[in-house]
C-alpha cells in the first residue's frame, strides 16, 4: 500500500476538561447559554478524541506538513505567536493572523470577516486555502481511508469505517467545542474565590468604562464586526467584512476578538501588527484613524493617564487562564508516531 506522510495513530482515551451531561458541555453559571446547536451534533468522547487527533495531523494538508495546530497552538490559547500572519504549505505566508480558538460554542460566525457561518464547516476554509493547507477534502478522505488506523477510529466514533467529509468536519468541530476557557482570576473573582488587587480593581473599572461595549463580559467579545480605526495595511489591502458582502457599510469591519488569554495570544489585530498590549492601548488612545465606518464608540480616542494604562493591563492579565493553556487534554495527543522520511 502506498504510504503517505501521515501520522500512525494509536487510539487515545480523551480526558475532557469539562464534564459532559446530556450531550451538552457544562459551563460556568456566569456564562450565557451557548448558541451552538448540540442536538444536531451531540458531543461524544470518541468523536472528540478523533477530532483531537485530526486537529494535530498534518495529513490534512496537501504536502502533509501543516496541521490545524501549526497555526493554533494549545500553549498560545490556540493562536499563532511565531509570526504576524499564518504560515502554510511551501513556506507560504497567509493573509491574516490566526485567532485564538476558545469558547467557540458561543460564536455564530467564524474568521475575521465572518466568511463562515457555522463551526461544523469552518475547517474547510483552512484545509482548502491555497496558502494554508492547500488540500481538497476528497483527497483528505482518500488519505485517511488508506491509513491503517483511521478507519477503526471512525468506526469507533461513528459506527462506520467508511470515512466521509461530514464526519471529518464534525469530529474537528467536536474537539474545538471542548476548548472552553473559563478559569481565569477574573472568573474566580466572580465566584468570590479570589479578589482583585487595588490595581486590578481600578483597571477593571477602566475596562468597564471604555472597553466593555465591544468586549462584553464574560466572553469579552460581542463577536460583532467593528471598524476599530486601524489604518489599512497597504501590502495586504484587507478591508475585512467588505471582502464578503461588498457593502460599503462593511468596509474595514473585522470580528471583535475575545480578550481572554491575551497574555498568550499575541500578536494582536487581524494582521498581527501589534506585538504588545501597550501597543494596542496606544492605538486606542493615540492611533485611531477616522473613516466613515468607524465604530461609534471610538469617535473620540480613549483618554488614559500613564498610570491608568498600567492598571488596565493589570486587569487584562487577570483574563489569563493558565489551566486552559496548559491542559494536557487539549495538547498534542500521546502515543502518536510520526513516520520516518522513507515512509513519506
Amino acid at each position: 500500500m502506498k504510504k503517505y506522510g501521515w501520522f500512525l495513530i494509536c487510539f487515545v482515551v480523551f480526558l475532557t476538561a469539562f464534564r459532559m451531561l446530556d450531550s451538552v458541555l457544562v459551563f460556568p453559571k456566569h456564562f450565557p447559554k451557548p448558541v451552538y446547536d448540540f442536538k444536531k451534533n451531540p458531543l461524544d468522547e470518541r468523536k472528540i478524541a478523533l477530532g483531537r487527533v485530526l486537529f494535530y495531523d498534518p495529513l490534512l494538508s496537501s504536502d502533509n506538513t501543516i496541521s490545524c495546530a501549526s497555526c493554533h497552538s494549545s500553549y498560545n490559547s490556540f493562536a499563532h505567536v511565531d509570526h504576524n500572519l499564518s504560515h502554510g504549505i511551501d513556506d507560504q505566508i497567509g493573509t491574516r493572523n490566526a485567532p485564538a480558538l476558545i469558547n467557540l460554542a458561543w460564536q455564530k460566525t467564524f474568521m475575521w470577516d465572518g466568511a463562515v457561518n457555522h463551526l461544523d464547516v469552518q475547517a474547510l476554509a483552512p484545509i482548502t486555502h491555497p496558502k494554508e493547507m492547500g488540500e481538497e477534502l476528497t483527497h483528505v478522505i482518500q488519505k485517511l481511508q488508506q491509513s491503517p488506523t483511521y478507519p477503526t477510529l471512525f468506526y469507533q466514533a461513528f459506527g462506520d469505517s467508511i470515512i466521509t467529509g461530514q464526519h471529518v468536519l464534525l469530529s474537528l468541530a467536536q474537539f474545538q467545542l471542548t476548548l472552553i476557557s473559563a478559569n481565569s482570576k477574573y472568573d474566580s473573582m466572580l465566584v468570590k474565590k479570589a479578589a482583585f488587587t487595588p490595581q486590578e480593581k481600578n483597571g477593571y473599572a477602566l475596562f468597564q468604562q471604555h472597553c466593555n461595549t465591544c468586549h462584553r463580559e464574560p466572553l469579552f467579545s460581542t463577536y460583532a464586526f467593528k471598524n476599530n480605526g486601524l489604518p489599512v495595511d497597504t501590502t495586504l489591502n484587507d478591508f475585512g467584512r467588505w471582502n464578503i458582502t461588498h457593502q460599503a457599510s462593511d468596509s474595514l469591519l473585522f470580528k471583535v476578538p475575545t480578550l481572554r488569554n491575551l497574555e498568550y495570544s499575541y500578536p494582536y489585530m487581524h494582521d498581527g501588527r501589534f506585538k504588545r498590549l501597550s501597543d494596542v492601548i496606544y492605538h486606542y488612545t493615540n492611533g485611531i484613524q477616522k473613516t466613515k465606518t468607524l465604530s461609534p464608540e471610538l469617535q473620540q480616542p480613549i483618554k488614559l493617564t500613564e498610570r491608568e494604562k498600567v492598571d488596565l493591563v493589570a486587569f487584562l492579565l487577570t483574563l489569563s487562564d493558565r489551566n486552559f493553556v496548559f491542559n494536557p487534554a487539549f495538547a498534542y495527543p500521546p502515543k502518536i508516531v510520526i513516520p520516518s522520511a522513507k515512509d513519506q
